[in-house]
Order: C-alpha cells, then sequence, then structure tokens
C-alpha cells in the first residue's frame, strides 16, 4: 500500500471508528422525539449530488446502477442488525449488537479491498462509486431502521 493509499485510509478509519463510538455510546441513551432525526442524513447526503456537475466525470448508467445495487446488498447486514426495544423505563433503545459493529466493519474491510481493486480509475470517479454505493446503503438502512422504531413507538410510556 502506497502512502496517497495510507493517507485516504485515514479519514476513512478515522469515520468508521466515529460512527462506532457514537454508535455503542447510543445504546445507553432513549431515541428521542418521533424518530424523525433518523432520516436527517437521508436529507445531508443528496447535496453530494452536487458531485455529478463535474465536467470530468465520465461515469456510465451501468456503473451508476451498479454502485447503488452494490450497496442495497452491503445495507442488508446493517438493516438485520439494527433494532430498537422499549426498557423498563418505558423509552425507545437502540438494542446492543455486536454484529452491527462486525457489519460495519466488514464495510470498511470490502470498502479498502474495491478501492486496491479500483485503483485505475480516476479518483473523482472512483469518489462518485463509492458515494453511490454509500447512499445504496445508507438511505434503505435509515428507512427501515426508522420504521423499525415507529412500530415501536405506539408501546413506548409518554414523555
Amino acid at each position: 500500500m502506497n502512502t496517497s493509499n495510507l493517507a485516504a485510509l485515514i479519514p476513512v478509519v478515522i469515520m468508521v471508528s466515529l460512527v462506532l463510538w457514537r454508535r455503542l455510546r447510543a445504546t445507553n441513551k432513549p431515541v428521542k422525539g418521533n424518530g424523525y432525526r433518523m432520516l436527517l442524513p437521508l436529507v445531508f447526503m443528496w447535496f453530494g449530488m452536487v458531485g455529478l456537475l463535474n465536467p470530468q466525470l465520465h461515469l456510465t448508467v451501468k456503473e451508476v446502477v451498479l454502485s447503488f445495487l452494490c450497496g442495497l446488498v452491503l445495507s442488508i447486514p446493517m438493516i438485520l442488525t439494527t433494532n430498537y426495544e422499549v426498557r423498563d423505563d418505558g423509552h425507545i433503545y437502540p438494542k446492543k449488537s455486536i454484529a452491527f459493529v462486525i457489519a460495519l466493519v466488514g464495510l470498511l474491510i470490502l470498502r479498502l479491498a474495491l478501492r486496491e481493486y479500483l485503483q485505475g480509475l480516476d479518483p473523482a470517479e472512483l469518489g462518485m462509486l463509492f458515494y453511490f454505493i454509500a447512499i445504496g446503503y445508507v438511505m434503505p438502512w435509515r428507512l427501515v431502521s426508522y420504521l423499525k422504531f415507529r412500530k415501536l413507538l405506539p408501546h413506548r410510556r409518554a414523555e
């Protein structure tokens, strides 16, 4: 692994570490409100679509669709390992899950392997392909997580 790949790896590792830290910390705090905050990342992710306006970007429809479909497949372990529970205090909490941690670390390893495999691509194109993979797994994961949370909402005690 050369130094440019190592430099690109550091922000990814930091980001995954922060996600894991936040996720593990969140299991000790109830989810507040009606769960709409779970959907905010979906809104913020759409700002990345501005990258498609880059005139130097030459992605085919096939590449974009395959990236998105790859993300959909990667969302399955995230969806299966994200659950919520109503605890004795009447609030809804995310369930602790080592499987979630394993799934997230697996995504990181897969991303790094794909980066090495696809290193011949232009960095902007590679970045957008990974962006579409991220959209493909974050969107369904967040939507299903929201639905799982809303399913428990009637069982929650009034705050």
